[in-house]
């Protein structure tokens, strides 16, 4: 069967191959923004980071730097992080846990492995996803919600369990509140067992992350970004071995968003505004952190 028909038949629209980035000496695979896709539902930045291992006295270290105009959204399947914030937040997130750090019209953070984490070898494995807020509230106030595994509600039934992250998900809601409407599922699904797909959720999408996966009857390898086509009937199959897979959308964003560095927003001034502001020193600072990350040249 061609790619094409291979497509048609799994009720895909595309396929989004990730391509390599870089965050604080850290590989990550990147498939949102995407040249033919921008986004998905508010989802519009996707990055896998890992998995990987550090050295002993090494680790991530992604020094302060800003963002404008959108909610970023980390979740770990493995290892840890420190997130420190311009609103003088300190914790650190660990697998199962919730970060939903909203920016509005400005917040600065860091993100590092902890000086007691470094004292052995590490390791790190998750998500780290964008948001664009709506254009009611991409200039509103930055905030900051972090969510314990245990706050994330979780469903059980039949070789097929998971996290709702944000949204619903067939009947099992997440307490998080968001912007716009979307929707953030981690899926668990034991070898041969398979599970059919809301359809009611506008722009949708399928990330496997540890095996290949079986979209109606259809197969496709870890690590890729499928579009599913909108309103489609949509069943996934474990194939080969147990699969890990994030369901990722919502509705459609109020229009295109432009997107420069970490610079989200509706308007192309806003964001030639927020580079001047960075390069001058006008973004709230972390506490008690001198360093940062410089606009690029």
């Amino acid at each position: 069967m061609s790619q094409n028909a291979n497509l048609e038949a799994a009720n895909v629209d595309m396929v989004i191959i990730p391509r390599t980035g870089d965050i604080g000496n850290f590989k990550v695979q990147r498939a949102l923004p995407f040249k033919d896709k921008r986004m998905v539902g508010p989802f519009i930045f996707w990055d896998q980071m890992g998995p990987g291992e550090f050295l002993k006295g090494t680790g991530v270290d992604v020094r302060p730097h800003p963002h404008i105009g959108l909610s970023t959204v980390t979740y770990l399947f493995d290892g840890c992080l420190d997130h420190k914030d311009s609103l003088n937040n300190s914790l650190r997130i660990v697998p199962g846990d919730l970060n939903l750090m909203t920016a509005g019209k400005g917040i600065v953070h860091s993100e590092r492995t902890g000086q007691d984490i470094r004292s052995e070898a590490s390791s790190l494995f998750g998500i780290q996803s964008w948001l664009a807020q709506p254009q009611s509230k991409e200039n509103g106030d930055p905030s900051f919600v972090h969510y314990a595994k245990s706050e994330l509600p979780e469903f059980s039934d039949f070789g097929v369990r998971g996290r709702v992250i944000l949204g619903d998900f067939l009947g099992t809601q997440s307490k998080v509140l968001t912007d716009w409407d979307t929707h953030y599922v981690d899926l668990n699904l034991q070898r041969g067992f398979s599970i059919e797909l809301p359809r009611d959720i506008e722009e949708r999408a399928l990330y496997p992350i540890d095996a290949p996966i079986l979209v109606n009857g259809q197969k496709f390898p870890a690590g890729q970004m499928l579009i599913l086509k909108p309103g489609s009937a949509t069943i996934i199959k474990a194939d080969s071995s147990d699969l890990r897979v994030m369901l990722l959308g919502g509705a459609a964003m109020d229009g295109p968003r432009h997107i420069w560095w970490n610079f989200v927003s509706s308007s192309k001034e806003r964001i030639e505004e927020a580079k001047r502001d960075w390069k001058d020193g006008k973004f709230a600072a972390v506490p008690d952190d001198d360093q940062f990350i410089p606009l690029p040249e």
